[in-house]
């Protein structure tokens, strides 16, 4: 590469997979029926939201799975960590000495599914578009240090950006950055419902029912032209309502693999099985929850509200009531596997303290006990989500100090209701959009954050973020984000929980399964084949 040495660290350990049951080891085949893979992740096109699976507007790691698979970008995440490699490129990087200049030349002979070749212009096309788009996801942000895009020819593309951004790389593996038609996308306007056109290593066609897709089919792409190896000619994804039912099919052999959301239940089960014909892939992950806060609203508008909920919550008890094995307490919005990291949280509040907390509210002024809804979704994070949120009410009422209810809404709901500021305090999850501690600041942070907060922090916005991103060796950025997570914990726009792991389950006759998931829970279908059973 044509550029100063980028560094990204990896995260150490993240596919280094514990097998459970008896397992096959064989290599991936490319032939035979189609793999089906069962998810709990639901996908519904709405009033509010009619087109979930569009680049420029998809924003979960739901629907990006799905985007993976079928959109090309010029960058992707290798299979086993560390630094992007080109994937619709055959080269990139940075071309001047500031890191505000990156230039990739597009592989030779790259055509989307139709057959039409992809050219740089189709590139400048979609990314533009998602800038202009600016839907109301927020995954516009990602592409906000971007000031212009400029073409060479029919394989050269550079990107002009306003400021040094050593995480670039990494944004154009990201589907925001996905190469799509411009025939099928027209530029000012988001495509509505199911249908997708790109160039990557498979085609889509959606199963629909009621607007919510059942089963999305992935067929190899015969014009597929990159980085990645298929190594099955045909994937289907059904989606399930719930856990037990997904956990239903593949014991009957209904469907071969089993992704996110298992319950705690299933994973304990089959990480202690000695026979049977289920494996369990067990990874560390890079999955975050936390509460989000309209620091506008008068029920928390005053920090010391969120700060008394910071000297309240119990992590360590909260993942052992609800988790167990399969997560830890979380201190910062940062994992602790990133580089970057620090516990600010733990460092400003130390463990659990009602009588610090009655401190803080009656420094104050605050009346108690504090009345909050705590708002979460019933159907995107798994199905003990609303025992997670029954064992914080429990917590803050057992206080003393707050009266706490809870109320669930699906996904589809329950996003236009966060993003139109109807909820004082919401639970979230996080999948990052690749692993750097910059996917878990300036997504929340900035200017143009995913939540909409109303939350905003000049220091952080124009200096903090910009200085941490101008590091191309990450961990020299960290004295950077050690501030920001020190911001956080003061003023508390969120407050972290816990931070999880990833886990696949397979029957043993599928191979590929460690790398079924990356280290940012990306869905790696053309890793799964078909072997011998163990």
């Amino acid at each position: 590469m044509n550029r100063k040495t980028l560094v990204l660290p990896a995260v150490v350990g993240l596919l280094a997979p514990v097998l459970a049951a008896c397992g096959g080891s064989g290599s991936g085949s490319g032939g035979g029926d189609a793999i089906v893979v069962g998810t709990t992740d639901r996908f519904s096109a709405t009033k509010d939201a009619p087109a979930p699976v569009d680049p420029a507007y998809s924003y979960d790691v739901g629907t990006w799975n799905i985007l993976r698979q079928t959109v090309q970008t010029l960058m992707v995440q290798p299979k086993g960590d560390g630094d992007p490699v080109p994937e619709a490129a055959e080269s990139c990087g940075f071309t001047d000495t500031g890191n505000e200049r990156y230039a990739c030349k597009l592989r030779d002979g790259l055509k989307f599914s139709d057959g039409n070749a992809v050219t740089a212009a189709d590139v400048k096309y979609s990314i533009d578009r998602a800038r202009a788009i600016k839907s109301d996801s927020g995954v516009f942000a990602l592409l906000s240090t971007i000031d212009t895009v400029e073409t060479s020819g029919d394989r050269d593309v550079i990107f002009h950006l306003k400021t040094a951004d050593a995480t670039f790389p990494y944004k154009l593996s990201t589907p925001v950055a996905g190469i799509v038609n411009p025939a099928d996308y027209q530029k000012d306007k988001l495509r509505d419902g199911f249908e997708i056109d790109g160039s990557g290593p498979y085609t889509m066609k959606a199963d629909v029912k009621n607007d919510v897709m059942v089963k999305a089919t992935f067929t190899k792409n015969p014009h597929y032209k990159g980085a990645l190896k298929v190594k099955n000619n045909k994937v289907d994804m059904v989606s399930f309502e719930d856990a037990d039912t997904m956990g239903t099919a593949i014991n009957k052999g209904d469907i071969d693999v089993m992704t996110r959301s298992m319950t705690p239940e299933q994973v304990q089960k089959l990480s202690t099985a000695t026979d049977g014909d289920v494996d369990l892939v067990e990874m560390a992950g890079l999955e975050i929850r936390y509460l989000a806060f309209n620091t506008k609203a008068p029920t928390v508008k005053n920090k010391a509200v969120r700060q008394a909920m910071a000297e309240i919550i119990n992590r360590a008890e909260l993942v052992a009531k609800v988790y167990g094995q399969q997560a830890e307490p979380l201190y910062s919005m940062v994992p602790a596997s990133i580089t970057g990291h620090s516990n600010s949280f733990f460092n400003k509040y130390g463990d659990p303290n009602v009588a610090k907390a009655k401190n803080t509210l009656a420094a104050a002024n605050i009346t108690t006990p504090v009345k909050l809804t705590l708002n979460y979704t019933t159907d995107h994070y798994g199905s003990v989500t609303k025992k997670e949120f029954e064992q914080l009410q429990q917590q803050l009422n057992g206080s003393g100090l707050f009266d706490v209810t809870i109320k669930g809404a699906a996904w589809d709901t329950f996003v236009p209701a966060e993003r139109k500021g109807e909820y004082d305090v919401w639970g979230m999850g996080w999948f990052p959009d690749f692993p750097d501690a910059d996917s878990y600041v300036a997504p929340f942070l900035d200017k143009d954050n995913f939540l909409n907060s109303p939350y905003r922090n000049s220091e952080v916005i124009n200096n903090l973020i910009p200085q941490s991103r101008r590091a191309a060796d990450r961990l020299s950025a960290s004295a950077t984000l050690l501030e920001i997570q020190d911001v956080v914990a003061d003023d508390i726009p969120f407050l972290p929980l816990w931070q999880g792991k990833q886990y696949v389950a397979a029957r043993d006759d599928i191979t590929g399964t460690a790398y079924a998931l990356n280290s940012s829970s990306s869905l790696q279908l053309w890793e799964l084949g078909r072997g011998v059973a163990g």
